[in-house]
């Protein structure tokens, strides 16, 4: 009865358990502060409940454009970037969709979901993009996905290598879910390349996994031929006042922006040996450190495939931050390295 695609597929695995420490899923380590949430309760409270969110989510549209400057016809929103994903690789004409790992594993599986054939083209060593591969393996592509600052490796791509695929005309989704900690954007190029779409989110830099609201920036055609296919109502009243109160609050997010990139870079240096750079709020580290940290009750992320015995860290909280920085010395000294 279920169909054997669906059966090939993983579960979506998390470690399970009551661990003091989770650096394992690239949240913001810090909750929104009372009185945001308070202005949020307030909106709450204007808002009639019983009746269905705007069709289109034009009031976190509107939002976000005036945060951007630019018009809500240049702005989708959906429920987390995941759903926008699942649409983006539905929405462009072509007969496969680029990805190019290691990267962000959801590309993959909604390629899959949706029964579309898959070209990987991998990083360079460095984990940078080689745009010129990327363009000679895109003919009749659907979509390119690129993410910078990529996740898992945590580095920007080179803005010439992603104009040199932009430059095919195929359709390509930059993923800058990081981008706030990175403090560099692409997102202007929209005006000048109509096959650009920009993804961005609220999980990450705003502190709003819990709420799941995901955008993207593009030209007009894109942003109305996306409203055309998309579930209606999918983003609800509370994620869309939750999305309008922290826009009027960019400041309370470049401060903590900050203080991850601190303690970032903080870790960075303890391991430096170890340690690749990183523009996001992780670090990926040379250490098969997964089954080890466990035990002392803190989770990363444990990477496969050509990243086998790597681990991925979000930077955590100062106080878990530390623990962490205890926990890795013991285990190089363990593993004599110390």
């Amino acid at each position: 009865m279920i169909d054997p695609l669906v059966k090939s597929f993983e579960p979506y695995r998390v470690v399970e358990g009551n661990y003091r420490i989770r650096l394992d899923k690239n949240e913001n380590p810090y909750d929104l502060p009372d009185w945001v949430k308070e202005e949020m309760f307030e909106e709450l409270r204007e808002l009639s409940l019983n009746r269905y969110p705007h069709v289109t989510s034009m009031p976190a549209r509107e939002a976000i454009a005036d945060f951007y400057g630019l018009s809500p016809e240049n702005v989708a929103v959906g429920n987390g970037g995941d759903e926008l994903i699942g649409h983006l690789v539905r929405l462009f004409r072509g007969n496969h969709v680029v990805v190019t790992p290691p990267t962000f594993g959801m590309y993959t599986f909604y390629a899959r979901l949706n029964g579309f054939p898959l070209v990987e083209v991998p990083l360079r060593e460095d984990f940078t993009l080689d745009g010129g591969a990327v363009a000679e393996r895109s003919k009749n592509a659907k979509v390119i996905f690129i993410a910078s600052p990529n996740n898992p490796t945590g580095n920007l791509q080179p803005e010439e290598e992603i104009i040199e695929v932009l430059e095919t005309g195929k359709p390509v989704v930059l993923d800058e879910a990081y981008a706030e900690f990175a403090g560099k954007s692409l997102w202007r190029l929209i005006e000048e390349y109509p096959n650009l779409v920009v993804l961005r989110t609220f999980s990450k830099a705003f502190g709003l996994a819990g709420v799941r609201a995901g955008y993207f920036l593009a030209g007009e055609e894109v942003v109305e031929a996306l409203y055309r296919i998309k579930s209606p109502f999918s983003v609800g009243v509370m994620t869309m006042a939750a999305v309008g109160v922290v826009l009027r609050h960019p400041a309370l997010m470049e401060k903590r922006v900050a203080k991850i990139i601190e303690e970032r870079e903080r870790i960075r240096r303890k391991f430096g040996e170890f340690t690749y750079p990183s523009d996001a709020n992780f670090l990926l580290m040379r250490l098969n450190a997964h089954g080890f940290l466990l035990k002392r009750g803190i989770v990363v992320r444990k990477l496969a495939g050509r990243l086998e015995g790597h681990i991925r860290v979000t930077v955590g909280r100062r106080w878990e931050n530390d623990e962490l920085i205890r926990a890795l010395k013991d285990y190089l000294e363990a593993e004599g390295c110390g």
